[in-house]
């Protein structure tokens, strides 16, 4: 079984803080077989994972948190980037084109862009997988939710940090029955050959984590604005 993290982001995220070098330091002192760096609407941040986590005796899987109109979309495994402001099902279209797997990440969580808010429990099953343990929780009500709905429907499950600072990294992990491979460990997740396993990312660190991206939110529009 293969300890993956599915779902971290770095500096080029809007509200991530490190860069590629930390997240792979990270991921491999606390023991990860690969890894997948998902930013919002960025991707080179994730191809340059892809191409150097061999040096860390990692494997790195390319990958990006897409914002489509229903919300927050992982693909898992797309090497180009998926443009946002597609609607849910384009969005796994394009994901799937790719050869990748859609995983929908907090879909309860209507604070951060889940996509319950705005679709039906109907489309939210077509996805390859559902994100039931994401460590950035206050009560957990939500990866309560998340898990009951996947085994109510039988979708495979995911976890995933959802680190926005490199030491957050691999704090959540979906354990995946599958050779060190890029797309054995895709096909795994989509059969559903994952365990789930991870701990609550502590409340101050994700108070500073949320700080942190406002923070560099209002810097990047002041750049812009004078840019």
């Amino acid at each position: 079984m293969l300890s993956v993290e599915l779902h971290c982001h770095s500096a080029l995220s809007h509200d991530g803080r490190d860069p590629v070098d930390l997240i792979l330091e990270q991921a491999k002192a606390v023991g990860l077989d690969a890894i997948a760096v998902t930013d919002h609407d960025h991707i080179e941040a994730s191809l340059e994972v892809a191409e150097r986590a061999p040096d860390y005796g990692l494997v790195g899987i390319p990958g990006m948190e897409i914002t489509s109109r229903a919300g927050h979309v992982l693909g898992i495994g797309v090497e180009e980037r998926v443009p946002p402001g597609l609607s849910f099902a384009e969005t796994l279209d394009r994901i799937r084109e790719q050869g990748g797997v859609a995983v929908v990440p907090h879909p309860f969580q209507k604070s951060r862009s889940g996509v319950v808010a705005n679709i039906d429990r109907g489309e939210l099953i077509k996805a390859d997988a559902i994100e039931v343990y994401n460590s950035r929780l206050l009560t957990g009500r939500g990866n309560r939710r998340a898990k009951a709905f996947a085994r109510r429907h039988r979708i495979p499950m995911t976890a995933g940090s959802d680190a926005h600072i490199s030491e957050m990294v691999g704090q959540a992990v979906t354990r995946i029955d599958a050779a060190p491979d890029v797309r054995d460990i895709l096909d795994a997740i989509a059969e559903g050959r994952t365990e789930v396993q991870g701990k609550r990312t502590p409340w101050r660190i994700s108070f500073r984590q949320a700080a942190g991206g406002a923070k560099r939110r209002v810097v990047n529009r002041v750049a812009q604005f004078f840019g």
